[in-house]
């Protein structure tokens, strides 16, 4: 695979020109990894893959997006970008931004953001104002002010964005071989599933894949405006990538659903956490708490028998476990205190003398 970012590995597909400047970290590229374990724990018979995005430069899916969006701002003449973020967001675009060496500006919810990805925007660069909104509140401010000021709005409502995301799907069909039967996401502001969609249908057009999977979006249980089918005014999850009330890409999110033959389901936090844990004990991948729905979906839908023998789904792991240590360490026994002392250690772990074998 390239190692180039996905603008120069997927620029037939982008909406790009020679006189573009490409502002990349060498971006994608990200493994797709056998889900056995967790298939045996469950008792599924369907192959599952997940698409670990927490490994993308700045810990997750965003980057894909961000290095189009920020690209066509500077070819633009922007002198700065704008988002509103529940975080991966904000780390993305500060990111690129300092890359591009412009300005980068943030909006969020007030108290609503996991601290490492507030770390990030701030040690970037980025001028990170917090509101008393929830991020549906922070979008439609950024909107207000990117429609009447001089600079670039960079959240999902930028096709860029969008157009970028597409390229994890044309990943995924590289690495398999084919499109999977089915995809299944996290659903908070929706941009996700409305360009791996995207993607799908695009490889397909061209050729490059035999089918198209079923899109099956989950969100959580506390902030499923789509699943209910209406807004949700004070949405709550453990999840705070997915805690959106009113997702920018509502529309689109409903298209994938139905032209896929798919599904838009919620979860529960609790679902959550027991997905969060699975990953990381019995597959080594730590994702963030957004991430762990998808995995809590396809158990779901191993238990509606959807994953039976034959079939291959593939998960979009949307970030890295270390963007939210906090909710870890919440769910953890807190270490217990030893003895400096080689026996009593030994005691402890249950070991026995001998030569190891």
């Amino acid at each position: 695979m390239s190692t180039r970012g996905v603008i120069a590995r997927y620029r037939p597909y982008l909406p790009v020109t020679e006189s573009t400047p490409v502002i990349t970290l060498q971006e994608g590229d990200t493994p797709l990894l056998r889900l056995r374990n967790v298939e045996k724990h469950i008792g599924c018979e369907a192959e599952l893959y997940a698409k670990f995005e927490g490994l993308n430069p700045t810990a997750s899916f965003k980057d894909r997006g961000m290095t189009l969006a920020v690209s066509k701002a500077i070819e633009e003449g922007a002198d700065a970008v704008l988002c509103a973020s529940t975080g991966n967001t904000s780390a993305s675009a500060a990111a690129y931004a300092a890359r591009a060496r412009i300005k980068c500006a943030v909006i969020l919810p007030e108290g609503a953001i996991a601290l490492g990805k507030l770390a990030q925007a701030l040690l970037h660069g980025a001028v990170v104002l917090p509101v008393a909104a929830s991020f549906d509140g922070a979008l439609d401010l950024v909107r207000q002010i990117s429609a009447t000021y001089r600079i670039t709005l960079v959240n999902s409502v930028n096709p860029y964005r969008l157009a970028g995301q597409k390229t994890a799907a044309f990943e995924i069909c590289d690495l398999l071989g084919d499109a999977p039967d089915f995809h299944i996401l996290p659903v908070g502001n929706a941009g996700n599933i409305t360009a791996y969609w995207m993607g799908y249908k695009e490889y397909f057009a061209a050729g490059l894949s035999k089918r198209r999977p079923k899109m099956y979006g989950f969100q959580a249980e506390g902030a499923a405006p789509i699943v209910r089918g209406a807004p949700v005014e004070k949405p709550e999850t453990i999840a705070s990538a997915i805690r959106i009330g009113n997702p920018a890409s509502w529309r689109q999110a409903l298209e994938a659903r139905d032209e896929s033959g798919g599904e838009i389901r919620a979860v529960s936090d609790a679902a959550i956490l027991e997905a969060y844990r699975l990953l990381a004990r019995l597959e080594g991948i730590f994702a963030e708490p957004a991430s762990a729905a998808a995995l809590a979906g396809a158990i779901q839908m191993h238990a509606d028998k959807l994953l039976v023998r034959g079939f291959r789904a593939a998960l979009t792991l949307t970030g890295h476990g270390l963007k939210d240590p906090g909710t870890a360490l919440k769910v953890v026994p807190e270490p217990k205190s030893v003895k400096a002392d080689v026996g009593a250690i030994a005691d402890f772990l249950g070991l026995k003398k001998g030569v190891p074998t």
